[in-house]
């Protein structure tokens, strides 16, 4: 199978000339890495680090939410990390962050690939009842302008034989009219530069985001089951997302754990 490389030039070029990526200061790409949420996390502390992006053309030990870890074919997926400060937010609406992009990735892959990728709370992007893309957010620093690095990773190229699960899938099994790269990382960042622009123009504001991530959102109105931290099991029908961005079942929010869609019972 012919994996042709990140055309890491346009790439760079792209933040000078194409307006809606001037939003981030600089995109590199490397060949291999052992995590691009790793990487970025460790430049923190670097004075003044802003909307920086690093892609990695294979990573070794990336890693997922739980810390769970996943290993690709170089040039098979998208393995990209963003760093970015968010000044004067309050720390409860950080986690609305993974949320926004989210709504990026779903947006990005219905435009350009043309598939029908909806969101599994929080951030798991589906096509199909199937996963292609996962999203982990950290607080790389804290204080009154928190920098938080977001890894994103996307299924493109992966044949069945290749996916880590049964449950997974890539955008050429989805048979996505777009699976060139370089094209999808731009469309990505750009939903991505707008969204963000909007939600810290707005102060930070949540109700059009939350809007958006309701429309999207495909565990809203589903039976589902949350398996708890702890160990505690939660099953009902995901009713809403709250102003925090947790979700709903019945009346309970849940902030964090595994959800699983049920089959409807007849």
């Amino acid at each position: 199978m012919q994996r042709p490389p990140l055309d890491a030039e346009q790439l760079r070029r792209s933040v000078v000339e194409t307006p809606e990526l001037s939003f981030f200061s600089h995109i590199d790409v490397v060949e291999s890495t052992g995590s691009t949420n790793a990487d970025l996390i460790a430049r923190a502390g670097e004075p003044d680090i802003d909307r920086v992006v690093l892609l990695a053309e294979a990573q070794e030990q990336g890693r997922g939410r739980h810390a769970r870890t996943w290993i690709s074919p170089p040039r098979a997926q998208i393995s990209m990390s963003m760093l970015v400060r968010l000044g004067g937010i309050a720390p409860e609406s950080l986690g609305w962050l993974p949320l926004l992009t989210g709504i990026a990735v779903v947006d990005a892959l219905r435009a350009t690939a043309g598939v029908a990728a909806n969101l599994k709370w929080p951030n798991d992007v589906l096509i199909d009842g199937r996963k292609v893309a996962g999203i982990l957010a950290e607080v790389a620093a804290a204080g009154p302008a928190p920098v938080v690095v977001i890894g994103i990773g996307i299924n493109v190229s992966l044949t069945e034989a290749e996916l880590p699960v049964p449950h997974a899938i890539s955008l050429t099994l989805a048979q996505a009219k777009v699976t060139d790269r370089t094209e999808l990382v731009r469309s990505l960042l750009a939903e991505f530069a707008r969204r963000f622009t909007a939600w810290r123009d707005c102060g930070w504001d949540t109700t059009d985001l939350a809007a958006a991530y309701r429309e999207r959102c495909s565990t809203i109105g589903a039976r589902v089951r949350a398996e708890l931290p702890g160990g505690q099991t939660l099953t009902g029908v995901a009713t809403d997302v709250d102003a925090s961005g947790r979700l709903l079942i019945g009346d309970r929010p849940v902030s964090a754990g595994d959800v699983t869609h049920l089959r409807a019972e007849y």
